[in-house]
């Protein structure tokens, strides 16, 4: 197959669709990639392609096109401006940097914003193509959960877009099986909503990797580590919260490897709360570099935000986490903290409950090195039944076949 992806992110930036790109073009499918200037999450442009673009403009034999759209920054109206920068330019260029290429099928990765559609929409419309959506952040019910948009009448006009989106897509892919639910607000065909999680990265299983220089290591200190996005939804305040009911306890240290909106209010508040010796701000690295990371941490956090939306969703690093074999803390609702419970992978509490939080991680450092490596074990078992990656990419390329024999049968019977 021929596969157009279309996404505002891509590497060097870090997101799943960078390793579903190279497994597709390792099974032998020609792929290319209409995306932006990457810029996320700092807002400012990549250093590296801006003295050398050339250079990522192929990755791993699949193609990479890039449009020009507004860098992120502070604020909902920048961030905006950056949503709609991209699907205008991309719905504009993409046609005339793609011309004269057919593609058998058009694959869209949605973790915000859902915007993303519409050049999808136009580009299979032209390419006579099928278009399958990838749902990882749903709108407009995220929009209203992280305080971005609180008037009615325009999520009303948000969720119209959604609806003519999803109803113009050939399948429709939901990251939970809770997302289902809200998809079909929006889908009138039911038989295209499918449930699509995210898989374990097989780098997370590296046991063996030499530990992180910018991180000392301290005897008789257990560490809880937070890898990823720092943005509102991950409810940072309320970590902050846990790590200053245990500010007096040596014995603990809070690592937070990432970066996103709130870093410098992260910073900050550290700062402000005295937390230096207990908290390492230790920024943006590579997905590779993760197990270096994680070969400090006792345990490993993950949080959500309490909104009954984020209790549809599984953070896409609870399945990296399950499967480094590390015990899991998790501060959420919903079926991420089901996840990790059916997997008896760590300990959880509620989504916004810092006692509970700080009670858990007293808790598991309490427990015998033994048990907490049964908990570990456990998760990384629970990660190959339940999100193995060959079984999911195998269900993917399926569903893929499946939406090129839809749209051809569809061709036969105008």
């Amino acid at each position: 197959m021929h596969i157009l992806v279309i996404s505002q992110y891509f590497w060097p930036e870090n997101f799943r669709i960078n390793d579903l790109v190279q497994e597709w073009t390792r099974r032998g499918h020609a792929v290319t990639i209409l995306t932006g200037k990457p810029n996320y999450p700092s807002g400012r442009v990549f250093p590296e392609y801006e003295q050398n673009p050339e250079r990522f403009g192929a990755y791993h034999g699949a193609r990479v096109l890039r449009v020009p759209l507004l860098a992120r920054a502070q604020g909902s109206v920048r961030l905006l401006l950056n949503y709609v920068s991209y699907v205008i330019s991309a719905s504009a260029l993409g046609p005339w940097h793609l011309r004269g290429n057919g593609f058998d099928v058009v694959f869209v990765f949605e973790p915000s914003p859902v915007t993303v559609g519409i050049p999808a929409l136009v580009m299979g419309r032209l390419k006579r193509a099928p278009v399958v959506f990838w749902v990882l952040d749903l709108w407009p019910e995220t929009l209203s959960a992280i305080g971005v948009v609180r008037s009615r009448r325009v999520l009303g006009w948000v969720g119209r877009l959604v609806s003519f989106i999803y109803n113009r897509c050939t399948l429709v892919l939901g990251q939970s099986r809770g997302f289902q639910t809200s998809i079909l607000q929006y889908c009138r065909d039911a038989s295209k909503v499918r449930y699509f999680p995210s898989w374990s990265e097989d780098v997370f299983a590296q046991s063996d990797a030499t530990p992180a220089p910018e991180i000392t290591s301290k005897l008789g200190v257990f560490n809880v580590l937070f890898a990823g996005n720092i943005g509102e939804a991950q409810d940072l305040p309320a970590v902050l919260e846990a790590a200053t009911l245990l500010k007096d306890n040596p014995g603990v240290r809070w690592l937070i490897v990432g970066d996103g909106r709130k870093s410098e209010w992260l910073q900050d508040e550290v700062s402000h709360r005295g937390l230096a010796q207990q908290v390492m701000l230790l920024g943006r690295h590579p997905v590779e570099r993760m197990p270096s990371f994680y070969s400090h941490a006792n345990a490993l956090l993950v949080s959500l935000k309490k909104d009954p939306v984020f209790s549809l969703t599984i953070p896409g690093k609870v399945q990296s986490y399950l499967m480094s074999g590390i015990p899991i803390l998790g501060m959420l609702d919903g079926e991420g903290a089901d996840v990790i419970q059916r997997a008896r992978a760590g300990m959880v509490c509620g989504a916004g409950d810092a006692r509970g939080l700080a009670d858990a991680v007293l808790d598991l450092a309490a427990m015998d090195s033994n048990a907490r490596r049964a908990l570990g074990e456990n998760g990384r078992r629970f990660a190959k039944q339940e999100f193995d990656r060959e079984t999911l990419m195998d269900r993917l390329e399926q569903w893929l076949t499946e939406a090129v024999d839809t749209q051809r049968e569809r061709g036969r019977d105008r």
